[in-house]
């Protein structure tokens, strides 16, 4: 049903594009989003009757105060909520300070631990618009290069080239490149990824910009066990963990892990 309303609304449309080296399971389906990933969440943000969505707040401690929770982060003053759900990267759950450190069981804790996540680079490469990038693929996956694993023409693997706006191509390290480089500097990973980029598509022209972004915790590589998609961390105020490091990294995960976290929170209110 999430996927019939996300293509009914023209959020999501079937992957069409050329993918070479794709290795896909039998009787899977794959979708892309012309707007960009980010336009699913908006989606459902506009759907959440007026919900407000406050963003770039780092949240770093957590405490009980009167029966509710009292939330601090890097810049403002601390605030207070009924309930607070916990989605970002299980090792960010666990560099949290305040009451919420022993809040988290022994047992809780032991199984947050052994989550772990792939760490990789993406590049992104900007052109103005009437440029021509001349490869007979919308993306292509490289099994052969110690640093490139993904290379996607952005617009193409979208079906909306245009005159008007510019092409970009998206490039993913491989797992190995990213965690060998984890914390190296970023000007120096940006040149070893292009001068890569450069032999394997030798053709492309010179981009009008480039924006290197490290994701540390890309894929979840083992996920929280025994785990039905969200752990009760504390309830009454409830304090309640989710997100695909309770099930896996793709959109079904994420679906799985929000269905599970609104009937928990549902339950309790």
């Amino acid at each position: 049903s999430f996927y019939e309303e996300l293509l009914s609304h023209g959020i999501l449309k079937p992957l069409t594009a050329p993918i070479e080296g794709m290795v896909g399971k039998e009787g899977s389906c794959n979708y892309m989003a012309p707007q960009g990933i980010s336009s699913v969440v908006k989606y459902y943000l506009k759907q959440s009757a007026g919900a407000d969505v406050f963003y770039e707040q780092h949240v770093t401690r957590i405490s009980l105060r009167d029966g509710k929770w009292e939330v601090s982060r890097k810049m403002g003053p601390p605030e207070l909520f009924d309930i607070v759900i916990l989605t970002m990267p299980v090792p960010q759950i666990l560099q949290l300070q305040g009451d919420i450190v022993n809040i988290i069981n022994k047992s809780q804790k032991q199984q947050l631990e052994s989550v772990s996540y792939s760490s990789r680079y993406a590049l992104g490469l900007f052109y103005e618009a009437g440029t021509r990038i001349d490869v007979p693929w919308a993306a292509e996956y490289i099994t052969d290069n110690p640093c490139i694993r993904f290379i996607s023409i952005d617009n193409k693997k979208r079906n909306i080239e245009s005159p008007e706006i510019g092409p970009s191509v998206v490039v993913h390290t491989t797992v190995t490149f990213g965690s060998e480089h984890l914390d190296s500097d970023p000007a120096e990973v940006q040149q070893l990824i292009l001068s890569h980029l450069e032999r394997i598509v030798p053709s492309l022209p010179k981009p009008a910009s480039v924006k290197c972004q490290k994701w540390r915790y890309s894929q979840v590589t083992k996920a929280v066990p025994n785990c039905l998609g969200q752990m009760i961390l504390h309830t009454q105020p409830l304090l309640i963990c989710g997100g695909d490091g309770f099930t896996r990294s793709n959109f079904d995960g994420c679906i799985d892990s929000a269905i599970s976290l609104a009937e928990a929170v549902k339950s309790h209110l």
